[in-house]
């Protein structure tokens, strides 16, 4: 089996291919000094790169990796965990999930490619770019969350790195001088697949790449129809896949922008990301106002017309060879319906709080699964309500009963005053309907049941809802949550258990002998360095993946998110 790992990923960049039954990643967390924004400050790094090293291979399972299902790395401790890859095509990222720590970075992109069987649903690209865009704040993560712990907003964020880097100085009153900015490398007339992931804490941001337009084939792995965007809104979480094909004179670069979304944009005018896009043959700097954002001020329905106007594209293949239009949602029949309201934070039990439906969700000690295998009693609830709770918030472990095989109706109300996206671990879901104001049963009726893109991820603006659909194939507890990093601290999350019933649980197989264990659990870990602990709850290997994720902080406990999402019953 040694001969077997051919492939020992410490570069930028690795690729696995479809025959190597094993590939390697290394990832190790510390601390390193940087000043994206001119101010020298503290961030997470992944073997010593910020943002983190990015990984390409062939096919991908999902991984959770959050504390309702994993316990912590400890500091100064190795994690390996091995997982198949199937099942799941496109561009993903990861990133530590515990203690506000994505705000300080750790976070690094996934591509997962199609095998060579399975042809892409347009001509092969002859680049791939990954643009990683997100809000940055020059305090450091601890001091954010102490704030959130305080009872205060984190403010306005002190601007938008793109790659990791400050934004090129295209106004010298905004920018300051000595800013390392990000440029791509372009030929002329050559034809780009570009990967942008909203890595951010909480903004909204509008990717746009002067004079070009932007394709879009793919989010959060499917397909889409193509059709072409002068800019696109991109949610905290979200990723995106474009064909930009390099058509303009080089008489000069071009601006890349990522520009806040939903804010008062005369406060917010220097918290905008830019970039530059760089012909090989270019004449010139870039110069000269950005291009415009969305004119929407006068306009609700621009956000929502434009997220809706993302369709699936059915006709391609996926991760196997069947369309991915051949699962026909539409004509499912709903088993259950429940109705997520998020509020603005408010103080429970005398600590700023955010909920759903109420609640406010407080992290077990011991991760749900476990607890079940080892019967913990009181680690948790499975009474969260369906439906908005009339009486006062409070805090709790309350979880969602979730049916094997059920096929689920989630309206996403957002009653707070800030744009928010949520997302689902362990699954895709359709997202088949939003739209400003309440969410009625009449509602149901703009549905779309046809062609609805399947995603991780989705948005639902301020005073208004979103309503996706979900079929509960995939074993396990999964996280539901604001997407919004200061939201999802403050409370704002729930699990959806998965049990199935049969006796023989085919679909899940149990805790591995080296699995981290703690709260209830801790005295039976095992302390010494750990390898080769595979995840929690893993089954039909096809492909087998070694990912070993090592803290190197003394102080400090990583947890591991790699947010990739999976559409089939493999866990």
């Amino acid at each position: 089996m040694a001969l077997l790992r051919l492939i020992y990923f410490l570069l930028l960049f690795g690729l696995c291919f479809a025959a190597d039954p094993f590939a390697n990643f290394d990832l190790e967390l510390s601390y390193i000094t940087v000043s994206p924004l001119g101010v020298p400050q503290q961030v997470i790094a992944v073997n010593g790169k910020f943002p983190g090293l990015g990984c390409k291979c062939v096919v991908f399972l999902g991984k959770d990796g959050v504390l309702g299902t994993n316990c912590p790395i400890p500091p100064k401790w190795n994690w390996t965990y091995q997982f198949q890859v199937k099942d799941q095509i496109g561009s993903f990222f990861y990133f530590p999930s515990l203690n506000f720590q994505r705000a300080a970075g750790g976070f690094g992109p996934f591509i997962i490619t199609n095998r060579n069987i399975i042809p892409l649903p347009f001509n092969t690209p002859d680049g791939d770019i990954i643009i990683m865009i997100g809000d940055w704040y020059t305090r450091n993560h601890t001091a954010l969350r102490t704030a959130l712990d305080n009872g205060k907003d984190l403010g306005m964020p002190d601007g938008v790195l793109i790659n990791g880097k400050g934004p090129y100085r295209y106004n010298t009153t905004l920018v300051p001088d000595g800013i390392d900015y990000e440029t791509i490398n372009v030929e002329p007339g050559k034809t780009y697949r570009i990967r942008v992931h909203n890595v951010g804490v909480s903004t909204c941001l509008n990717f746009r790449i002067q004079s070009h337009n932007l394709l879009l084939a793919e989010t959060e792995g499917h397909y889409t129809m193509q059709q072409n965007y002068t800019s696109l809104d991109i949610y905290v979480g979200q990723s995106y896949s474009f064909l930009v094909t390099m058509d303009q004179n080089a008489s000069s670069d071009y601006y890349m922008v990522a520009s806040s979304r939903f804010v008062n944009q005369s406060l917010w005018q220097r918290v905008t990301g830019v970039g530059i896009l760089h012909y090989s043959n270019s004449k010139g700097k870039a110069s000269g106002p950005l291009p415009d954002p969305p004119n929407d001020a006068y306009d609700t329905s621009y956000a929502i017309n434009q997220a809706m106007s993302i369709r699936q594209n059915g006709s391609a293949s996926g991760a196997r060879p069947n369309p991915q239009g051949s699962f026909h949602y539409g004509s499912i029949n709903v088993t259950d319906t429940y109705v997520l309201r998020s509020m603005p934070p408010v103080v429970i039990d005398g600590k700023l709080r955010a909920t759903f439906n109420g609640i406010s969700f407080v992290n077990p000690d011991t991760p749900i699964r476990l607890a079940d295998k080892f019967n913990v009693k009181g680690a948790y609830k499975l009474d969260f309500p369906s439906r908005p709770l009339t009486g006062p918030p409070r805090m709790d472990r309350s979880l969602i009963n979730g049916t094997y095989k059920g096929f689920i109706e989630v309206i996403l109300e957002n009653n707070d005053t800030v744009v928010q996206s949520f997302h689902m671990d362990g699954y895709s879901f359709f997202v088949v309907g939003m739209a400003y104001g309440e969410w009625t049963e009449n509602s149901r009726g703009t549905y779309d049941k046809w062609d609805a893109i399947s995603r991780c991820t989705t948005q639902v603006v301020p005073g208004g809802w979103t309503a996706v659909l979900v079929s509960l194939d995939n074993v396990g507890a999964w996280n539901l949550r604001a997407e919004n990093l200061d939201r999802w601290y403050l409370g704002q999350e729930t699990y959806i258990r998965i049990i199935n019933p049969d006796e023989d649980n085919t679909t899940e197989f149990a805790a591995p002998d080296n699995v981290l264990y703690c709260g209830a659990l801790s005295n039976l870990q095992k302390y010494n360095n750990l390898t080769s602990a595979t995840t929690a709850y893993l089954f039909s290997i096809i492909g087998h993946w070694t990912i070993e994720a090592v803290s190197s902080d003394a102080d400090h406990v990583f947890g591991w998110h790699l947010d990739f999402i999976l559409s089939f019953p493999v866990k």
